[in-house]
Formats: C-alpha cells, structure tokens, sequence
C-alpha cells in the first residue's frame, strides 16, 4: 500500500463541494468586525473568537503598525537566543499583573503552548489526567507527554466524579497534572474549577487551566476562570491565546516564578520555535490595555450571546445551556448540518459547521458565538433567520 493512497481515496470533502454546501476555508476579504465581506457578500459573523471586537480596534492596528516600523516583520530568532524584544518582557509582566501570578511566559502560538507545557512538565512515572473533550491542542499535548512516557489517562467530560474515580486510582506520591479547558471551545461550558481543585488538592495534582474561550468572557474583568470562580490564589497555572479576546496571534502561561522559569529553559516548543513578532505582540498589548479600560466591553458580550440563546432556546431550538460567548444549536445529522449552514450564509449569516468525528454523532452542530461589537440589529437578523431555516428545515 502507497502512503499516499488514503489521502487519493479522501473524497468526502469533494462530494461536499459538488452538493455546493462545503462550508470550510472561505476566504474573508473584508473585515468591519460583525460584518464580514465572502465571495464579494456581506454577510453578519456569527463565527468568529473576536470575542471583544477588537481586531479591527485603531489602537490595536496602530500598535501593529508601529510596531513593524520600530522593529521589522519578525525577530528572526527564537526567544532563546536572538528572538527577544522589550516588548515580549513587557506583555509577560503586564499579563502576570493582570492575572495575578508571579510570572508568565509567551509563545508564538495557542496551539503551540499546551505541547509547550505538558510534555515539558510530564515525564517519566507522571501522569497527565485530562477531559475527554479538552481542545486539540492539549490532546497533542498529552500525545507528546505519552512519548515522553508519561502516562496519560482521562475523565469524562467535567464529569468530577469520574474524574475522582480515575485519579484516586494513581499513585498518591506521583506527580500529576489536571489538564482542562476553562470555557469548552465546542459546547461552551464552564468546567467546575472549584470541585476539581479540592480533587487535586487531595490527590496531589497541580492544574493546568486552557482559558483560551475565558479570558475575556469570564471572570472580574474578563479575568478568566480562576477568577470566576476566586480561586485564583489556588490554580496553579493558566494558558490561553492571543488570537481571540487578544486580537492577535500567539500563546501564553501564567504561573509561578519557579514554573516559568523552568519552562523557559526546558520546554522546546520555546527554545526551537520563532518567536512572537513584533506586530502581534503590540496588538496584544493593545488589546490588554483596553480590556482593562472598558471592562463593559465583557459586560455587553455575555448580554449580546444571552440575548441568542435565550431566543433560539424560546423558539424550540435544542440550544446547549451556557453563560459564555458560544451558542451551540444541535442539529444532529451531518447532511442537515451542511444544509442549514449554507441557508444561513445564503440568508447573510456566517456561522460553524461541526459535523462529526470533530463532534459526536447526534451532536452536529452550528456552532455560533458572539462579540462584544454586535448590535442588536446584527442579532435580531441572525435570531430571525435562524427561526427561518429552522422551520423550513422541519428543525423547529
């Protein structure tokens, strides 16, 4: 057998595009925040982790920009040698302030800094202990701690329970990090933060926190879930990303001063990557200093996402229930999933598809979520097509 053969076999992808309802790679080629240019359409963003509205902010595109005319393009290096600027000192100390922790430390994507952290920390008669629905970069994360041999084992999904079942089974003298999102990327959920932290007190666990869909969203000030629910004294560690709430591009972790040093010198998703550029450090300091200016920016967010799911849950809609900027609305086939996210984009609608194996079966989806620029105009007409297509689709 050819290595290549699965990839000539994959057809699925193409079988989508013939039925003129493939959903993915659509290029944007106008950005003004809730309204979104596609294929020459204008057409309400109903997708995007923007959370806050400020990719198209003029402070954090005048930050960008002079960031570029200071320093250039890139810091051709890594952070390790050649690759730090002052800036990267100052957004470490700004985001350890604004989290309250002792330290932090960037790295050049989100993706990036789970591997980053997890395979540097787990090693040898350690075990990694994670939700079965942790985002994907802590499940490549887990992979690489596993070749490491570390072991990693699972829970169900915030499931506390289960996830005392299987780590009381552990060793109580070996070392053992809890890995969860904060705000599930999928269904939006919030993890109970405080259950597992009397779990991993009593099991001799430290708890890593992925506040990528978090920070922003929850917390005093969008200050994420340690902060949501005031146990940010008590969580060990914190990661997130900039490329949501952020406006950027790049990834984080807040810990202790001890923790973070280690990291920097140990962890070689740091050591060999490029770092952070110039632009996309400025913005996120941008983007910090305005979230902690306009905190009702996070105010009108979760009132913006609540307006939706209240009225899509009202209109018989199977909505999962949340308090964070992801309205999830289950349709539960494939086919109806394409289907009903072509509609809304014919009808000026942009919003996610996720059809299985990203979701279970039963649990396709539109995955919509919310911004702080959003105006009631935007969410009305979104609201309003939605109970459109959901009728004509027998979904409703």
């Amino acid at each position: 057998m050819d290595l290549f053969d699965k990839a000539i076999e994959f057809t699925r992808a193409d079988e989508v595009k013939a039925a003129g309802l493939y959903p993915y790679f659509r290029p944007i080629e106008e950005n003004e925040g809730p309204v979104v240019t596609i294929s020459g359409k204008k057409v309400i963003m109903a997708g995007s982790n923007n959370y806050l509205g400020l990719t198209a902010h003029p402070k954090v595109k005048e930050a960008a920009i002079k960031a570029i005319e200071k320093y250039g393009t890139g810091c051709s290096g890594s952070r390790y040698l050649t690759g730090t600027i002052d800036l990267h000192v100052e957004l470490e100390e700004r985001l350890a302030k604004f989290f309250g922790k002792e330290a932090v430390l960037l790295f050049s994507t989100g993706y990036q800094t789970a591997q980053g952290i997890i395979a540097t920390l787990a090693t040898r008669g350690e075990y990694v202990v994670s939700d079965k629905d942790n985002h994907a970069c802590i499940v490549a994360g887990n992979l690489m701690a596993k070749g490491a041999t570390a072991e990693v084992v699972r829970y169900k999904h915030n499931d506390m329970a289960d996830l005392e079942r299987v780590i009381k089974k552990l060793p109580l003298d070996a070392g053992k990090l809890l890995v969860t999102d904060g705000v599930f990327s999928t269904g939006g959920e919030i993890v109970d933060l405080a259950t597992m932290n009397r779990i991993a007190k009593e099991y001799n666990a430290r708890i890593l926190v992925d506040d990528a869909h978090a920070v922003g969203v929850i917390g005093k000030g969008g200050k994420g879930t340690a902060s949501e629910f005031d146990l940010v004294d008590e969580i060990d560690m914190t990661m997130g990303t900039f490329s949501k709430t952020f406006a950027s591009l790049g990834g984080f972790v807040a810990g202790s001063e001890r923790v973070i040093n280690y990291l920097k010198h140990n962890s070689p998703a740091l050591i060999f990557a490029a770092s952070p550029t110039p632009a996309s450090v400025a913005a996120a300091l941008a983007a910090l200093d305005i979230l902690e200016a306009e905190p009702e920016r996070v105010t009108k967010l979760v009132r913006n996402a609540q307006k939706v799911r209240k009225e899509l849950t009202d209109a018989g809609f199977n909505v999962l229930e949340g308090r964070t900027a992801i309205v999830p609305v289950i349709v539960g086939d494939d086919l109806l999933a394409f289907q009903f996210g072509r509609m809304l984009f014919d009808a000026g609608v942009f919003v996610n598809v996720f059809i299985s194996p990203g979701v279970p079966q039963g649990r396709q989806m539109m995955r919509t979520s919310y911004m702080s620029t959003h105006e009631d105009e935007h969410l009305d007409y979104i609201i309003d097509s939605f109970k459109k297509i959901g009728k004509n689709l027998g979904l409703i």
